[in-house]
């Protein structure tokens, strides 16, 4: 039984007309089935459960009511082969539900966590049109209501529209940036510097990073700018993640957590709480010390790294300035290099010559989003599919901004893709 469709099942509330109960015996009710988490962590997050104890006699001894995180397996023993056992992530889950209980499981506090083998309907055939319905509701077409028309007109979707999506997708970005220029009384290069954190988290773990950029100012990371040793201490340490118990005395975690203790005290420091990081089924470059060590040495070897990226001629100029030495930490990819550029760089780019109102140099913001190649995610191979040419980062982020912006909140009304359709229906 693919795990899949256990998601599915949970997530539509198709065993709410069977009985459930948990391993210990008591009855599970289930008042909210919580979000659908595809990043790592727990599957679903916010849910709500009522567990009921009963005497032998059938009397109500006691009622809970839990809120946290749900995890699903379709064996309980799945639970210690993903190490969810020492992922302090999976702390938080008040539920872990499974197809075959074949152990109870623990989380990293040694904590048992209460367990439901779950019962739904088990006709073959209706589990078959499950496991479709499961497939389609992890694919995008399902909000694009143009998505019958699109594949044998796919000029419906015009180079002018795209055009007009890249600059309110640009333009969304910019008052993201406004806001957080607000918060920083208009630094540009604390904003670039939050924002940068923000992105090397690759969405997967964007908020700590972020929290982490906020929790330790740019200009005490400048104070120790030239020594990488003391910035690498200071970010891992205010990361929440350096462990100086780890290995001997004299290893390098032992010795960057006795600089971090240091610098702590010297800043007044707070660490962020190392719980928010996400670090379950994540690539190893992807792992959050690496990527904390990458940006710790993007600090070191990049002086004015805001006024080098916000001059720079050309995309392969911009993508030099990342370069971060093989002597100091893991090299950046070229995709993860280029994500930056799109998602941090560029937008900045965009902004600062629109705040001093060099549109010429917002228009070469924008056409070097053209020099930079496609991106490629679930919603970028969902428009290939309907015939759609994705040619470089400018069509990708217009059709992402699509996606997001008109498919999702089904706001056909105002798509001009629509207007089209409609024109020819009438």
């Amino acid at each position: 039984m693919p795990e899949l469709l256990l998601h599915y099942i949970w997530q539509q509330g198709l065993y709410a007309a069977l009985p459930q109960a948990t391993d210990d015996g008591r009855v599970l009710q289930v008042l909210d089935p919580g979000v659908h988490n595809r990043d790592a962590g727990p599957d679903f997050s916010g849910a709500r459960i009522r567990l009921t104890t009963l005497t032998p006699s059938g009397a109500v001894e006691a009622v809970e009511e839990w809120v946290g995180s749900v995890e699903l397996h379709v064996r309980a023993s799945d639970w210690y082969r993903h190490r969810h056992d020492t992922d302090p992530a999976y702390d938080r889950v008040i539920l872990h539900v499974v197809r075959d209980s074949d152990r109870a499981v623990c989380t990293s506090q040694g904590k048992t966590v209460a367990q439901c083998v779950l019962r739904y309907p088990m006709e073959r055939d209706y589990l078959g049109l499950l496991l479709a319905s499961a497939r389609e509701m992890d694919s995008p077409l399902r909000t694009m209501r143009c998505a019958k028309w699109l594949p044998d007109r796919p000029e419906l979707l015009t180079a002018g529209w795209r055009d007009t999506l890249l600059r309110q997708r640009m333009e969304c970005k910019r008052e993201a940036i406004g806001r957080l220029l607000e918060l920083t009384h208009n630094d540009w290069e604390q904003a670039f510097y939050i924002s940068l954190a923000r992105n090397f988290g690759f969405h997967t773990n964007s908020a700590p990073f972020e929290q982490l950029a906020i929790q330790t100012p740019l200009p005490y990371l400048r104070k120790h700018r030239d020594s990488l040793f003391q910035l690498t201490a200071l970010l891992l340490g205010q990361s929440g993640l350096l462990d100086g118990r780890a290995g001997s005395k004299g290893s390098d975690e032992a010795l960057l957590q006795k600089e971090y203790s240091f610098l702590r005290v010297k800043f007044s420091l707070t660490p962020v709480e190392a719980g928010l990081w996400k670090q379950g089924r994540i690539r190893p470059q992807n792992a959050p010390k690496t990527r904390i060590r990458q940006f710790a040495a993007l600090i070191h070897r990049s002086e004015f790294l805001f006024s080098r990226l916000m001059q720079g001629s050309d995309i392969e100029s911009l993508r030099g300035l990342f370069d971060l030495g093989q002597d100091f930490a893991p090299a950046l990819g070229r995709a993860s290099l280029d994500i930056l550029l799109i998602n941090t760089v560029l937008p900045y780019r965009y902004a600062h010559a629109l705040s001093v109102h060099d549109t010429a140099e917002a228009e070469r913001a924008l056409r070097l989003m053209a020099d930079i190649p496609a991106e490629d995610n679930s919603i970028i191979r969902q428009w290939r599919m309907l015939g759609q040419a994705v040619r470089n980062a400018a069509d990708t982020q217009a059709l992402l901004h699509l996606y997001q912006t008109y498919c999702q909140p089904q706001a056909c009304i105002n798509c001009d893709v629509a207007y089209r359709i409609f024109m020819q229906q009438v």
